[in-house]
């Protein structure tokens, strides 16, 4: 018996937020031994030099669909490479982990809202559902199963960064479901990622000049190599092919699967408590994927 669509599809829906959490996580941790934009610019550096030997015969093949394509590679190169990260990283500086968190859930609900401004796209009644069921699978862990904790978040210049981001993610997730098929996706990447490098460089040697240095502890080589390994090159040829595959809506959906990795990560790694409103929304963000990926008008 074979399995279902969205079965197939899970491993490219789940692997990118997981990655993602860690991202945030290492990026907190860090963050007093590697300066933003330096953070961003060797993060894609080390993603470039591991992409290339592979992306290159399909990058030279693809060229003219690159001239051809211009903005469209151009567009996500900025806000997908250039930007996300690197507002990212300037934002977890002034802000919790859990608002830089909660802030990355808005990402589905702007993925739609600008999808049906913008490119008139139209969602069922099984992605309306799963996308609000997730959504508060996502507050009962930010909130901690209470509402009272709504009125104790505080946010900040950080969450404006952060929230800057969040946007530049959700233009760059509908770009890419415009993105031809006929476009190599290993090879799109690395286009972007030098793109994206051409804007971080002028950046990077600024911060550099204004006397920001890395403090070369154990954290920082290890935090160099987690971000320019796993939520670089796997997490985004793996949110690439959601995309492909499951379109801009369902995929931006997994987004809501951030606070969920990211409460396991720091139980794991952190060891912090496990309460029953992490599986509480635990389950309906899952439930809420799970709904939306439901066939239905």
């Amino acid at each position: 018996m074979a399995a279902p669509a969205w079965f197939k599809n899970l491993p490219f829906l789940i692997t990118p937020p997981l990655l993602w959490a860690g991202n945030v996580i290492v990026a907190r941790l860090v963050r007093n031994d590697i300066p933003p934009f330096t953070l961003s610019f060797g993060r894609w550096v080390i993603s470039l030099l591991i992409l290339l030997p592979f992306a290159w015969k399909a990058m030279q093949r693809d060229k003219g669909l690159y001239r051809k394509h211009a903005k469209l590679v151009i567009g996500t190169a900025l806000t997908g490479v250039a930007a996300f990260n690197t507002l990212i990283y300037t934002g977890v500086h002034n802000t919790t982990g859990t608002n830089a968190l909660l802030l990355n859930s808005c990402i589905p609900v702007l993925i739609m809202l600008i999808g049906a401004v913008f490119y008139g796209q139209v969602l069922n009644r099984f992605q309306v559902s799963g996308l609000l069921l997730s959504l508060c699978g996502v507050l009962a862990i930010i909130l901690r199963g209470s509402l009272e904790n709504l009125w104790a978040l505080r946010f900040n210049s950080g969450d404006l960064w952060v929230f800057s981001a969040v946007v530049c993610w959700a233009f760059y997730t509908l770009w890419m479901r415009h993105m031809p098929a006929e476009i190599n996706r290993i090879g799109l990447t690395a286009a972007q990622i030098m793109l994206g490098l051409l804007v971080l460089l002028p950046l990077w040697l600024w911060e550099r000049a204004g006397g920001a240095q890395v403090n070369w502890s154990t954290d920082a080589l290890l935090g160099f190599a987690y971000v320019g390994v796993f939520p670089s090159v796997v997490a985004y040829l793996c949110y690439t092919a959601a995309i492909s595959r499951v379109g801009a809506v369902r995929a931006g959906l997994s987004i809501h699967l951030m606070p969920v990795f990211g409460t396991l990560l720091a139980v794991t790694l952190l060891g912090e408590a496990f309460h029953l409103y992490h599986l509480i929304g635990i389950l309906a963000i899952f439930g809420g994927i799970l709904l939306s990926n439901k066939k239905g008008g």
